[in-house]
């Protein structure tokens, strides 16, 4: 295994306000109880709160921690070549509708940053899909006209203005990058100043109907007429999400850099198979260069370290950068028609219960636009985005691909202190990790949401699931679902 650089961790979480939200405790009553505090949960809650509806807010962890606080936070309608591919494949309304969603999105972030005068490092910025490949200039023109067609304003340009050659760009002008750990943190207090109830380190563990939606956390009950998952992947639903999308991970690296930044933009390949990803922000120490390295399946990489070794020799020999600051990966779920699935999978068996999950690492512009649909799917207002995300629509079922452990070790003398590795026994995979004392700790390997073997990931130590994108820690606890009880203990 590689040696990593940098501390684990995102630069957005470790610059954002703390927060200390309770846990919840007792039988409570809400119209509606949210499962999430990222960026879909709290738009969701904050416009219900607005409204004067009675809005309650779950959250497993801390809010702005998971998803949305480690993600790239670029507020753009620029998502890579779209636009193109959704003319040919969804037609023309559909893409207009998604263009249309996101630009609400990228102007619902902006109206409420303004609105509450949320401190977030918000900086206007162009947004770039770059190639090094002169043959795909052609699609990148297509792109561009195609972008224009739905409204949008993009442009062509020669050259994309990084430190190395390049062979042309299309931009978005006036897009804009921001910490979304801040902005999100802000978002909850905004909800709670108006009269919604925020609670954390509340994983909910059971949803279920009865007279009301029920959600059952380990230290109480929230009872209310709707229910909003919004968890990344959902926990629960009455239509299965799992098999519709594919959990997917990258690594993220911030540097050091000098206060006159290298780049004046937002940056992503127009390949995706090698992608890097490129943008400036800050830390509580001065600027930062974060760089994003190509995608893989969660869970199907037995080496996440030498992804961030191979990241970094990339970002040192291309860009002029200086300590390794910050190092974290992310996951998020695709779809094989590159848009989310969001609203309710069931309005007659179960009315009341919404859904948003498969974002294609466009959440952001992406989850406002959701989050203000299902907000206003529950206040009875038109949603003209109904069609563009439903969430029961055709998907091929070949496109989720499960995958084994990519950790099976022989024996436990196999395993470093720092790291972890699953043994087979009977048929049974047990997960062990040595902690930095050396002392072995071991549990079932088998994920709690549908029991495949987990793999371990050696960059975050974390348990990664090859098949629904389930992380554990280390020690069992849940991290991102659709699991949503800690891996259990087994002996050897």
């Amino acid at each position: 295994m590689p040696a990593l650089t940098g501390k684990p961790g995102s630069c957005w979480v470790a610059t954002a306000e703390a927060t200390d939200y309770p846990p919840l405790e007792g039988s409570i009553h809400a119209e509606t109880v949210v499962v999430g505090a990222g960026i879909v949960g709290l738009t969701v809650a904050l416009r219900l709160a607005e409204a004067g509806r009675s809005v309650i807010v779950l959250e497993g962890l801390r809010v702005g921690q998971q998803v949305t606080g480690r993600s790239s936070a670029k507020i753009t309608t620029q998502h890579r070549l779209i636009y193109r591919r959704l003319i040919d494949t969804l037609g023309t309304e559909q893409a207009r509708a998604y263009a249309d969603a996101n630009k609400a999105g990228v102007d619902r972030i902006g109206s409420w940053i303004r609105e509450y005068d949320i401190a977030c490092d918000l900086e206007r910025k162009p947004a770039y899909t770059y190639t090094q490949d002169p043959g795909l200039k052609s699609a990148i023109e297509a792109e561009a006209e195609a972008a224009r067609t739905l409204g949008l304003s993009a442009e062509v340009v020669d050259r994309a203005p990084l430190p190395f050659d390049n062979a042309g760009a299309l931009v978005f002008p006036d897009q804009a990058q921001f910490n979304p750990a801040m902005y999100l943190t802000a978002l909850a207090r905004a909800v709670a100043d108006r009269g919604g109830r925020i609670f954390e380190e509340s994983r909910a563990r059971f949803i279920g109907e009865a007279s009301r939606w029920r959600v059952v956390t380990d230290g109480g009950t929230v009872h209310a007429e709707n229910v909003v998952v919004a968890t990344n992947m959902t926990v629960k639903s009455p239509v299965g999400m799992a098999n519709r999308t594919q959990p997917r991970s990258h690594t993220v690296m911030a540097f050091r850099i000098d206060d006159s930044a290298p780049i004046d933009g937002m940056f992503i390949t127009v390949e995706e198979e090698q992608s890097r990803s490129l943008r400036t922000g800050r830390d509580a120490e001065g600027p930062l260069l974060l760089a994003l390295g190509p995608r893989f399946n969660t869970g199907q990489e037995g080496d996440v370290a030498s992804r961030f070794a191979e990241l970094e020799d990339w970002a040192r020999g291309n860009l002029p950068v200086g300590e390794t600051v910050w190092r974290w990966c992310n996951e998020d779920y695709d779809t094989a028609d590159r848009v989310p699935y969001a609203g309710e999978p069931d309005p007659e068996k179960a009315p009341g219960f919404h859904i948003a999950t498969g974002f294609n690492a466009w959440g952001i512009s992406n989850g406002a636009a959701v989050g203000m649909m299902i907000a206003d799917a529950i206040m009875e207002r038109p949603t003209p985005w109904k069609a563009l995300y439903d969430p029961t629509r055709p998907y091929p079922e070949d496109f989720h691909k499960s995958g084994e452990s990519q950790s099976v070790v022989e024996s436990v003398d196999d395993i470093a202190p720092g790291h972890g590795g699953v043994l087979v026994k009977d048929k049974k995979h047990i997960a062990a990790w040595r902690d930095e004392a050396g002392k072995l700790h071991t549990m079932s390997a088998h994920c709690t949401h549908k029991g495949c073997p987990l793999t371990w990931n050696n960059a975050d130590r974390t348990w990664d699931c090859p098949c629904h994108g389930s992380i554990f820690a280390a020690d069992g606890t849940v991290l991102h679902g659709p699991a949503r009880v800690p891996l259990p203990p087994e002996r050897l």
